[in-house]
This record gives C-alpha cells, structure tokens and sequence, in this order.
C-alpha cells in the first residue's frame, strides 16, 4: 500500500514538474522575443494594463517601458485613488512628452494633472484630449496653455457644474489654433454673443447639451470652416420672431438637430439662411404637425437643400383628432418624390395616446442609434411594421402593453436597454419578454425609468445579463419594501455591474450597505441622500469598516441643499475625513475618492 501511494506521489511530483517547466520555458520564449515584437503586443493592450502586468515583471520590460519614444495612449476612468497615483508618479509624470491620446474621467484627476494648469504644457506630443465628468475649476487657465499644443486637433469636454459665460467658454475653445474636432457638454442658460475677429478651425463640433436657437447665427459665425454639426437640443427661450442673416458655409455637408420649443416655422428661417450645401440631414422633432407637412418638406428640400443625399427625420406628435387624420398625414410621404430618392419611413403610437399620435420615422435603413419602441399597432391602419435593417440600434427604449405580442422586431447589436414608465409588466418573466427582442447577454448600461420596476424584478434580470457593468436607475431604488424582506432575498447573484447611479433622494446606512451586497463588483456609486441621511452617514464614512471588503473608491452624494453645504464642510472637517478621502463639492454633488 505504501509502495502504491509513493508511486503516485511521485507521478504527482514529476507532473507539477513537468508543469512548471512548460511555464517557464512559454515565458523564456516571450521575454526572448525581439524589442519591437513586444512593443508591437503592448499596442493592443491598454497602456495602464500593460502598466500593472509588465512594468515590475523585471529590469528589462520596465526599461522598454520607460525608455521608448513610442507615444503613449493614456485612459483614466474608474481607477482607486491609491492606483492612480502610482500610476501617475512612475508612468504619467515622466512621460508627459509621450502621451498623445488623454482621457481623464474623474472629477479629481484633472487637479491632480494639471497643477499647475501649465503643466499642460510639457505634453508637447498632445493630439487628442477628453475631460469627462469634470469641474471647471482649472478648466480656464488649462485652454488657454492649450493654446500653445500645436498637435492638439481633438478636444472632448463634459463639464458638471455650471457656466455662467458660455460666450468665454467657447471662445476660449475657438481660439485653438489646430482643432478640428471638439465635443461639448455643459449647464449653463446664456446666449452665445457675437465677437469680431474669431475664426474657429473646426470642422466636427458636437454640442451635446441644451443651445439657444436666438444664438445659431453667431455660433455658425465663429466656424467657416465647419463641415458636421451636431446639436443635442437647440430651443426657442424667447419665443420672438428672428432675422438671421445668410451664412454662406460650403464645407457643411452634415446636419443633425434635435428641436425643443420650435415650430417649423422657425426651422424653415435656418435651412434658408445655413443649408443650402448640406448632404445630409438629421432632425428630431416633436408636437408641431407641420413637420409632417410632406408637401412643405418636399418644396423646401428642392429650394434649399438641393444636395441632399440623406434624409432622416423622427417626428413625435399628434395630428388631429382621429386615427385616420393622422394616417391620411404620413401617407403623403409614400408620392414619388419621396420613392424616386429612395427615403421610406415608418411609425408607431404611444399606448397612452392613442393612435391619433405617433412617432414617425424614417428606415430601410434606420440610421439612429437610439430608437423607441411602443408596438401599438391598429391592424387597418399600420400597414408594413416591419422593419428591414436596425443593426445600427445600439440604445432600446421601450414602453407600452403589447410588447410582448406585437414586437416583430429582434435587435442584435442592443447593448443599452431602458425600460420606461409606460412599460406594462405582463404575468410573463421580464427576461422572457426581453429575450424575444434583445439578447440580454450582450446589454452592458440598464436605464429604469419604471416606477414600480422592484428589486425583486432587478434581481432576476442581474441572472441573464452577465455583461452589465452600468445601472441607472431614475425612481426609488426601496420603492415600498420593507428592508427586512429584502435581507431574506438571495442577494448572492454574480453580476459584473460597476457602476450605479441612483437619481432619486433617499439612502439610510442599511440600505446603502444592502446595495453593496447586491453589487460586490461596485466601483462608481451615485446616490442622492437627504440633510438627516448625510449626517448619519459621515461617521459612517469616517469609520472606513465597510469599505475595506468592498470594490467600492467612488462616491457622488448628489442633490444637496445650498444651505446645507457650509454645515456639511464643517461636519467633514470634524471626522477628518480628508485624511482618508479626497473630497470635492461641485454645484450641489458631494464626491468622494479613495
């Protein structure tokens, strides 16, 4: 029996040999390869990774690191506060001459970075920025050095507080000599003013926030050199009849606009003045019926728009009084102006409205990324449902009763989902429901906007979507749930989701300590909480229990009261918290980082 068991031990002994071996000699073979091989690997492999797998692996890898020329792509998003200062320390400072490509997207980095703002300039390599999720406090004084980056052709901005001079603002952007392409978002209510002698070099602008439709002769003023124009909403504030002037731009060739409080009216008075090159046009509408006027449509496109290639419009409204008005109304768009230049459309109908509304769109193929499905369907009326070609749909909103019975569409390449309010729960799983129109396997953000969609429902859908990494959830996350019947639920599901963002008042200690059962993977936490709830939960925070068994580096406390803000200072300053936090207060939203 001994002799048995000796030989197994040693077969057991000469396999872990054997093993290690193999290991040794696959990484022999992968550090003898040429200097260039593995400098041709680490250019599919992001920076910071090949940061955390090489750089201490031995002398030479962390030497190939640092001595190269090659540029850098650096890419700051969800990181700790102790991971990113080794990384900026041994790779970011020493190598600001070397990074190209730039993305910070924490509200703390940008300080850290650029302090001074000047420090800009030492990344003399620059080509492309991207600020996301940042506060203006620097931002000022870092565009004007950027002035002076004579690379720097592509500048994305996401700011999270609010500009009072948006005038500054973009004119500090429209002096940068060298950029072509620019990406903006921001709060702010004022209108863009006229200055003389300002000529931007962009080409690509997209403006991804609200702008002032009284202000779209002085932006187009600013940029004769402008070829795609991109805006997120542009309302009429004012509501007072406007006199532009002609603006001759020949490079502009793509438009896509997004209306809020416009008539058509007021969209003709642009196309006259602007539009007379573009090629193609995008254009999101609501209410105003005129927009369904194809006639109207079809004798400004020949006036205006003459070149125009690409026609898609997305139009939401009502239309009369019946069914059969809103009917006879699109139909006009099936004449043979529209058929000879080869643009089709389609519609749906809100539940709740009925079917004398609808949304109106245009397909085959469907353009959008975004598209709304309602899938409320008058058999008589709503001819040819089906759509030809939605893989371009990356972003599924739905709502309505009949989903489930009438959604004759599948959506392969969906990775975002939000359920809206409208959308009727039958006695059907939401995953079965869901499945049949998307596969859920592939979905990675989750909006809920439902305000009754429970825990119980999210639990179960966290079962099919292994690949979700972002929720946001737009109603009560505890809508009516006793906290102890939660404890009782299997909170043990595996999900991968590292961001959630909650936007609605109200977190006590024990439902926050829930939330971080549910999700064990949770980097990103956005939470709003009220004045009671914060000052139960600084000590909290000034304990650090919880947190060092937790994912968890990143807290917004959102919606604070103004005049709570000098009391919550001092309450922080009392617990000490910024021996272990940095702290930062923007607007109204508390952010912490560890």
């Amino acid at each position: 029996m001994n002799r048995i068991k000796r030989r197994q031990n040693n077969n057991i002994v000469h396999q872990n040999k054997k093993q290690i071996t193999n290991i040794n000699r696959k990484k022999s073979n992968f550090e003898n390869l040429a200097n260039e091989i593995i400098y041709e690997i680490f250019e599919y492999i992001d920076t910071y990774d090949v940061y955390y797998i090489f750089f201490n692996l031995n002398k030479r890898f962390e030497n190939l690191f640092l001595n190269s020329n090659l540029p850098l792509q650096i890419n700051i998003s969800t990181i700790s506060k102790s991971k990113f200062e080794d990384y900026h320390q041994n790779i970011i400072i020493p190598n600001r001459h070397r990074i190209d490509i730039l993305r910070l997207s924490n509200p703390f980095t940008v300080d850290i970075i650029f302090s001074p703002p000047r420090i800009i300039l030492k990344f003399i390599q620059l080509k492309t920025l991207v600020l996301d999720n940042i506060d203006a406090k620097y931002l000022k004084n870092i565009l004007n050095h950027s002035i002076h980056l004579t690379k720097l052709h592509s500048l994305t901005i996401h700011l999270i507080d609010f500009i009072k001079n948006s005038t500054d603002f973009y004119l500090q952007i429209f002096r940068l000599p060298k950029l072509k392409y620019c990406k903006i978002k921001l709060s702010t209510m004022d209108d863009l003013t006229l200055s003389t002698n300002i000529f931007s070099s962009i080409e690509h602008l997209v403006i991804n926030t609200c702008f002032p439709y009284e202000s779209f002769h002085n932006l187009l003023s600013y940029l004769p050199q402008l070829r795609y124009l991109s805006i997120d909403v542009i309302y009429d504030c004012y509501h007072k009849p406007i006199d532009f002037s002609p603006i001759v731009l020949k490079s502009l060739k793509y438009i896509s606009l997004k209306l809020s409080s416009m008539n058509f009216n007021q969209f003709e008075q642009i196309v006259k003045n602007f539009f007379h090159y573009i090629e193609v046009l995008h254009i999101t509408s609501s209410n105003d019926s005129e927009f369904l006027n194809a006639k109207r449509w079809e004798k400004l496109i020949l006036s205006s728009m003459s070149n125009l290639r690409i026609f898609d419009i997305n139009h939401s409204g009502l239309v009369g009084n019946n069914s059969s008005i809103y009917h006879d109304v699109i139909n006009e768009f099936n004449s043979s102006f529209w058929i000879l230049k080869q643009w089709f459309f389609k519609h749906q109908h809100s539940w709740e409205k009925g079917s004398d509304s609808g949304i109106f769109y245009s397909t085959n193929p469907y353009r959008r990324k975004d598209y709304r499905l309602y899938c409320q369907i008058n058999k008589e009326t709503c001819l040819n449902i089906q759509e030809n070609n939605l893989n371009l749909v990356k972003h599924l909103l739905i709502g309505g009763k009949q989903i489930i019975n009438n959604s004759i569409n599948y959506f392969i390449n969906v990775n975002e989902l939000t359920i809206k309010d409208d959308f009727k729960i039958s006695h059907h799983s939401i995953s079965t429901i869901l499945n049949q129109i998307i596969s859920l396997k592939q979905l990675i953000k989750l909006n809920i906007t439902h305000s009754n969609f429970s825990i119980e429902q999210l639990m179960k859908l966290l079962h099919f979507t292994p690949n979700l990494h972002t929720i946001k959830y737009f109603s009560i996350f505890f809508n009516g749930i006793d906290l102890t019947s939660i404890k009782k639920i299997d909170l043990s599901t595996k999900n991968q989701v590292k961001k959630l963002e909650i936007y609605h008042e109200g977190c006590t200690i024990e439902e926050f300590q829930i939330i971080l059962n549910i999700f064990p993977q949770l980097e990103y936490f956005k939470i709003g909480m009220s004045q009671n709830e914060i000052e139960q939960f600084i000590p909290f925070l000034a304990s650090k229990t919880y947190f060092k068994t937790h994912s968890l580096f990143f807290l917004c406390i959102s919606q604070l009261r103004k005049r709570f803000i000098p009391e919550l200072n001092r309450l922080i300053k009392s617990k000490n918290l910024h021996d272990d936090y940095l702290i930062k207060i923007v607007y109204c939203d508390l952010y912490l980082w560890w």
